[in-house]
C-alpha cells in the first residue's frame, strides 16, 4: 500500500510541476513579444529620422565612385 501511495505521490508531483512550469511560459512568451514589438517601434522612428540623412549618405558614395571610374585609366 505504501508503494502505491509513493507512486501516486510522485505521479502528482510530477504533473504539478509540469503544470507550473507551462505558466511561466506564457508570461516569458509575453514579455518577448513585448520587447520584439518596443524594438520594430525603435527601428521604425530611428529609420523615419535618418532615413533622408543616410539617403544622401549613399548618394554622395555613389556619385564619388562614379568619379573615380570615369577618371582611372584602362589596363591595356
Amino acid at each position: 500500500m505504501n508503494q502505491l501511495y509513493f507512486a501516486m505521490a510522485t505521479v502528482q508531483a510530477f504533473f504539478s510541476e509540469r503544470l507550473d512550469n507551462r505558466k511561466d511560459r506564457g508570461a516569458t512568451a509575453v514579455e518577448y513579444g513585448l520587447m520584439v514589438g518596443l524594438i520594430a517601434v525603435a527601428i521604425i522612428v530611428a529609420v523615419a529620422l535618418l532615413g533622408n540623412q543616410v539617403d544622401a549618405l549613399f548618394g554622395n558614395v555613389q556619385e564619388t565612385l562614379q568619379e573615380n571610374t570615369e577618371v582611372a585609366p584602362t589596363a591595356g
